[in-house]
This record gives C-alpha cells, sequence and structure tokens, in this order.
C-alpha cells in the first residue's frame, strides 16, 4: 500500500529519470554528512522486517532486505517530492530511527523527498531554512545586512540526507543528490513562488568528510565559529563544521548587487605584539577542547570570561618564572594543553599561540629555562586546598604510564604499562592526589627511573637528559612513601585515609611506612595470604630422627592461610548488595563484605588484625582490598573508603583525555615534570570553572559528585557522600 502511495507521490512532483552524475563511493548519514563506505557503520538489520508504529491506511512494513552492487547494474533511481502527503510521516520515521541527528521540525519554508530505486526508498532528503548568520557564507556572497534579510529566502539548506541503513551502493549518494538539486529548482519556485540562488550544507568533520558534496561541484567555504542558537543568544559547543555552498544561479551577485568580500580568519587575530596581555585577545578566539565547553555548557560571553579567568590563574605564578618573557610562554602551553588541538606538544602550541620564531623558545622553556618548579607546586597546593580539604579526606598514590617510541625519552623502558594491560616500551611515574567529599585534584608526581638507567654505560643518557647527577635508584613504593610523607608535612591536605592500589597495598613494608595517624584501604592482589583466625605458633614436636626443629611454625591443627580469593569463597563471607555509585546510566550496584584477617608472611601471621573488604561487581569479578582501620568502624565509613581511591584514577583519564597529559614529546627530565605540573594546574583550572559556571547538573557534578552509599538490602541503611561518579 505504501509503495503506490509513494508512486502517486512521485507522479504528483516533478520525477526524473535517471541519469548519471559525478560521483565518490560514499554514504549518507545526514545534514550533509558523507562517510565512505569503507568507514560506514550501518545498523545490523539482517534480513528481517521493521515493522513502524503508524499506518496511512493500513500497516505497513519496510523491506529491509540489503541492496548492494554497481550502481549501474541496479534499477534506475528516482527522486519525488512527498511533503504533505500520506507518506511524509513514514519519513519522520525514518530520519528520526537512522539520522546520527535524528528527527525534528524543520525551520521555515521546507520540502522533503524520498528517492527510490524501484519500488524501494533508498535515501531520504530535506531542505529548509539556512543559517540566518554565516561569516563564511556572507563574505562569500558579499551581501549586507540589509541584501541577507531581503534575500536569504533564496538560499535553502540541506538539512537531512539518509542513505537507508541497509543500502550500500557505491556513488548512489551523489546520484540522488544531483537528481534532487535539479528537481528542486522547480518544487521551491511552485511552492513558494519564488527561486533559489543556493544551497548550504554543513558537515561534521569529526565523523565525516562531504565526498559527496565535493563530488557534486558544492564550495567548501570554511567552518562554522562552533556555536549554536540557544534563546536569544549563542551557546560555544566547540565542534565546528564545515561549510559547503552550492551555486545554483551563477548570476547570484548580480541579482543581489553585491559583491564578494575577503574570508575571516577566526582562528585567531593578527598577532603582532608578542606581550603576555596580548594572549588575552588570542584566548578569546581559542577552540578549546570539546568535553571541556560541552560539560561546562558555554557560551559566546562565558569563552571571554573564562579566557580572562586563564589570565588571571596563570599571573598567581608569576613569582616562579625567572623572566617576563617565561610568563608569555608559560600561559601559551597551559592553554595549548586546555585547547581543541590534537597534538599538545611544544611545537603545535607555540605555532597555534604564538609564531614559527617561538617554537625554539616554548622548547627551551621547559627544559631548561630558569623557573622554580617546586615553588609552582607549592602555590598550586596552596591554592587547591581551600576547595576541596575535608578532616574526612583520602590521600591517594598510583602510578600511570605513558607509551613511548624509542630509546632517548627520560625512564622510558620496556616495563608494565597499565594503559596497555602488558609490558611496553613507557614511561612510569608515581602520582599522589587527593580527593573528599568536595572534588580531587593531583598534588605531586615523579617520574620512575628504572634501574637499568643507573648503570656506567647509560652516564651520558642522564646527562643529555638532564637527570639530577644525586638521583639513585628507588622503587615505586619508595618514592610513593616520599611524595606522601611532604604532602602530610606541608599540613594543607588534613585526611584520615590513605588509598592505594595493589601494585603498592601488596608491599607489606610500605604499608608499615605510612604515617601512623592515618588509616590505609589498599588494594591487593587476589593471591594475597591470609589469616582468618590466628593459629598457635611453636616448634614443631622432634620426631627422634635428623635435627631438631628451630624454626617456628603454624601447629599443627591450628588454621592454615589461605589466599584472599579462597577466603571470598567461604561461608564466613556475608554479601551486601549497596548502590556504591550514580553513574551516568544509573545507580552503580556491588556487593560488599569484610571480615577480620591477619596477614600472612613466610606462612606466620604478622602484625594485628586487619580488614579484608570484598567487593563483587555485577561481572562477577571481585576486587579485594586491606585496611588497619579499627575494628569498631562502622562499615559504611569503609565502603566510602573504597570509592575514595577511584578520583585518581578520574584524574588521569580527564588528564589524558582533556589537557594533553599523555600527549608530550619531552624527552629531558625537567621537561617530564613541568609539563605534569602545568597539567595539575590545567585540572586546577578546570575545578575553578567548574565553580565558576555552575549552570547545569554536568558542571556540578564534576566539582564534587555525591556517590550514593545505600544498601539495596534491610541490614544497611546508613547514606554517605563522597566524590567521583565511577
Amino acid at each position: 500500500m505504501y509503495m503506490m502511495q509513494l508512486n502517486r507521490a512521485i507522479d504528483r512532483g516533478c520525477g526524473l529519470k535517471y541519469g548519471s552524475s559525478a560521483g565518490m563511493e560514499a554514504c549518507f548519514a545526514g545534514d550533509g554528512i558523507v562517510r565512505p563506505l569503507t568507514e560506514y557503520a550501518f545498523y545490523s538489520m539482517g534480513r528481517s522486517k521493521f515493522k513502524f508504529d503508524f499506518a496511512p491506511k493500513s500497516s505497513s512494513v519496510i523491506d529491509t532486505e540489503p541492496i548492494s552492487g554497481n550502481l549501474n547494474d541496479l534499477p534506475a533511481v528516482t527522486v519525488g517530492l512527498i511533503s504533505g502527503s500520506d507518506l511524509e510521516p513514514m519519513w519522520d520515521q525514518l530520519v528520526s530511527s537512522y539520522h546520527y541527528l535524528g528527527y525534528q521540525n524543520l525551520l521555515g519554508h521546507r520540502l522533503k523527498y524520498f528517492a527510490l530505486m524501484k519500488d524501494r526508498p533508498v535515501a531520504a532528503l530535506s531542505w529548509s531554512a539556512p543559517a540566518l548568520k554565516l561569516a563564511a557564507r556572507d563574505c562569500f556572497i558579499g551581501w549586507s545586512a540589509a541584501q541577507r534579510k531581503r534575500h536569504l529566502k533564496e538560499v535553502a539548506s540541506n538539512s537531512r540526507f539518509l542513505v537507508m541503513p541497509w543500502v550500500r551502493v557505491p556513488n548512489l549518494a551523489s546520484q540522488v543528490m544531483a537528481l534532487n538539486i535539479a528537481q528542486l529548482t522547480e518544487d521551491w519556485q511552485q511552492h513558494f513562488n519564488h527561486q533559489l540562488l543556493l544551497l548550504e550544507t554543513f558537515v561534521d568533520s569529526r565523523y565525516f568528510k562531504g565526498t559527496c558534496y565535493k563530488a557534486s561541484n558544492w564550495l567548501h567555504l570554511g567552518h562554522t565559529r562552533g556555536s549554536s542558537k540557544q534563546g536569544k543568544g549563542y551557546r560555544y559547543h566547540g565542534s565546528p563544521k564545515e561549510i559547503y555552498l552550492y551555486v545554483l544561479e551563477p548570476d547570484f551577485r548580480r541579482i543581489i548587487d553585491c559583491r564578494q568580500k575577503p574570508q575571516p580568519f577566526f582562528n585567531h587575530p593578527p598577532q603582532t605584539k608578542r606581550k603576555v596581555e596580548e594572549l588575552v585577545v588570542i584566548l578569546e578566539h581559542c577552540q578549546w577542547h570539546r568535553q571541556l565547553v560541552a560539560d561546562l555548557n558555554l557560551d559566546q560571553h562565558d569563552i571571554k570570561t573564562m579566557a580572562q579567568e586563564l589570565i588571571k590563574f596563570h599571573r598567581l605564578f608569576h613569582d616562579c618564572f625567572g623572566r617576563i618573557e617565561h610568563q608569555r610562554l608559560g600561559l601559551a602551553y597551559i592553554s595549548g594543553l586546555m585547547s581543541n588541538a590534537k597534538a599538545k606538544s611544544a611545537e603545535p602550541i607555540a605555532l597555534e599561540f604564538l609564531d614559527k620564531k617561538s617554537v625554539r623558545s616554548v622548547q627551551m622553556f621547559m627544559k631548561n629555562y630558569r623557573w622554580d618548579h617546586l615553588a609552582m607546586q607549592g602555590t598550586h597546593q596552596s591554592m587547591l586546598a581551600p576547595l576541596i580539604e575535608s578532616p574526612e579526606a583520602m590521600i591517594t598514590v598510583d602510578p600511570s604510564e605513558f607509551a613511548k617510541k624509542g630509546k632517548e625519552s627520560v625512564g622510558v623502558a620496556r616495563q608494565y604499562c597499565g594503559a596497555a594491560g602488558k609490558v611496553e616500551n613507557c614511561q612510569s611515574g608515581v602520582f599522589v592526589g587527593y580527593s573528599s567529599d568536595k572534588g580531587y585534584g593531583l598534588l605531586s608526581c615523579r617520574l620512575y627511573m628504572p634501574e637499568s638507567w643507573f648503570v656506567e654505560e647509560q652516564e651520558q643518557r642522564r646527562k643529555a637528559n638532564l637527570v639530577p647527577e644525586d638521583l639513585v635508584f628507588e622503587t615505586k613504593q619508595q618514592i610513593a612513601l616520599k611524595l606522601i610523607h611532604e604532602v602530610v608535612a606541608t599540613g594543607l591536605f588534613p585526611a584520615k585515609w590513605i588509598g592505594a592500589d595493589a601494585a603498592f597495598g601488596s608491599d607489606m613494608d610500605f604499608l608499615n611506612a605510612l604515617p601512623k595517624e592515618l588509616y590505609y584501604f589498599a588494594g591487593i592482589r587476589s593471591d594475597t595470604k591470609v589469616f582468618t583466625k590466628k593459629p598457635k605458633l611453636g616448634l614443631p614436636a622432634y620426631k627422634g630422627r635428623g635435627r631438631r626443629p628451630k624454626k617456628i611454625r603454624v601447629l599443627s591443627g591450628q588454621p592454615k592461610e589461605r589466599s584472599v580469593s579462597e577466603a571470598a569463597r567461604s561461608g564466613r563471607v556475608a554479601w551486601k548488595p549497596v548502590i556504591v555509585a550514580e553513574g551516568a546510566k544509573g545507580p552503580i550496584v556491588a556487593k560488599v563484605a569484610r571480615i577480620r584477617v591477619y596477614l600472612s608472611r613466610n606462612g606466620l601471621p604478622v602484625g594485628d588484625q586487619q580488614w579484608l573488604f570484598l567487593r563483587k561487581n555485577t561481572d562477577g569479578q571481585i576486587k579485594y582490598a586491606i585496611s588497619n582501620a579499627p575494628k569498631d568502624i562502622p562499615f559504611k565509613e569503609l565502603i566510602k573508603a573504597s570509592t575514595m581511591r577511584w578520583p585518581i584514577e578520574q584524574c588521569f583519564q580527564e588528564g589524558k583525555d582533556q589537557v594533553g597529559m599523555d600527549y608530550y614529546e619531552h624527552r629531558s627530565w625537567p621537561a617530564w615534570h613541568r609539563h605534569m605540573i602545568y597539567v595539575f594546574l590545567a585540572l586546577h583550572f578546570l575545578l575553578r570553572l567548574r565553580l565558576l559556571f555552575k549552570k547545569n547538573s554536568v558542571a556540578d557534578a564534576a566539582v564534587g559528585s555525591q556517590i550514593v552509599i545505600s544498601s539495596t538490602s534491610p541490614q544497611i541503611t546508613e547514606h554517605g557522600g563522597n566524590v567521583g561518579n565511577r
């Protein structure tokens, strides 16, 4: 039934015969967005029938049998206008279901089309009102504001273009576009009583290449500013789109009575003087990281405020620099880390925010220009502390690895890389963070130098990378202890807990060397040996032969040591389901338990009785942790402590995803640490921005998200708060 209606709709329109058109192998996903077939992500519909929840006159079923092959070997393509027909709801449903932008009511004059191959729809297109203001387009046309107001109705926007997901035919997209453009001018004149001069569309270059538009002779004019209309103003979303224009009437400028203007340059204004004060103008036009502007919901006014706040923030560290020009270089570097640039090393940052001559200066600024790294770290800590300090907080320690090629970067070696989950060529750093119910941040770090770097043969390499001459080999546990004691000694970060992962928690000497006034909550490996009851020790009875026993052992008949994974399977463990976090997709539920144990060393119990904490995730995986918290501590506090260790991982994720924590190309010891302190400052500044721009729940959640710790069983009824959203 719907096919007959579609054919009648085409008959009422201006159906065109199948014709040839230059095209490239491409497939559409809307807004003029094209992707080569080799990249296109099709929906997996198989050979099933897709039923719609509406029917024009009877139930409608779409045949989703795949269509593929050579365009010349398939039935001819026709394009028909279906606006106002019984098939328009079907168009709406298809676009809503399969277009990556979905469907919403189109603005201004609009027309909708189906493309048919024999009796089956293969594509859906729409044309509607163009953008009110578009700098690149307006300069290309050359019209004045008054002329634009008068002639804007003579421009149409290709607002949707969708090739059905079961259609995989090279060159089909450009064929359909050519047929539709040829028909569009007559339909527009007939329905709206005025001619079309130009067509426009937008391509999101993050996902698509605009192949079909290029093949169909559309003109690429540049990029949008990355803003969208919001109420009476605009909101900056940080995802500029490519602008394409198609000229229908070659003599359009004579009709409008205008002349083409030079294209604007959006990235930043002309850079003449290189003083620190002038960088603020550049920053107001910077393409900030998309996730940053999305989280904070920034508009154009906020972007200006953000740039000004960054200037003020960085000015607080000016006393750490040796010369005035270092202030400019440092401001450019932190701006580069927060920008939308893919590469965030010294050279691309200098080219983006300064000039070609400054590349060497930025490199030397990070490597051997004289400025006080420790003073900058101290200022960072003293400014961060009032924002997040709490007596119930946790000081956290964790390693993070950075994959590297070659052998020349300082500290690089084949070692375990957490990001890759295997032994790789990488650098590894030890980081100390802090988390409370107010927020979280990174406080200090140090690069781990493998023992192989301290052999005599590596002396020249150490000198080339400016490794301190008095530096000696230290394990990650030794480095972590020094950093933790330094943080505690500042007195800026009161805490109740110290959190660590299994790399540190499985080292008993590390746990014993931690500050005694703090409780630790440390991950341990599943094969860690413990005693659930303290056994009696003594010398085994002499059997009458051989040497007499001299070594203390667990006496016969006493409780034996077992691994924590075995303890988790014992009948002593009472699992309780709790909501440990509020995630993006709803509550995160896990089962938790705790039992009292003694750690084992060389087959003997050592130390005082401790808490073994177990957490079983929905996938059945169990995580183990040990804590020296007192026996009478409420269970809810241990559950809360278990969540407080993860914000340092969140710092790593934000650092690597947003501010280039792992995108550096520095090789020397000073440059690695200076890069990391600037990553700390960037994350610190983001926290301050979230406090400044508390506009929505996303921004609020990022500052100090409340993790709800509640039970789904009657045994636990308490609630607790914590940071993060993991």
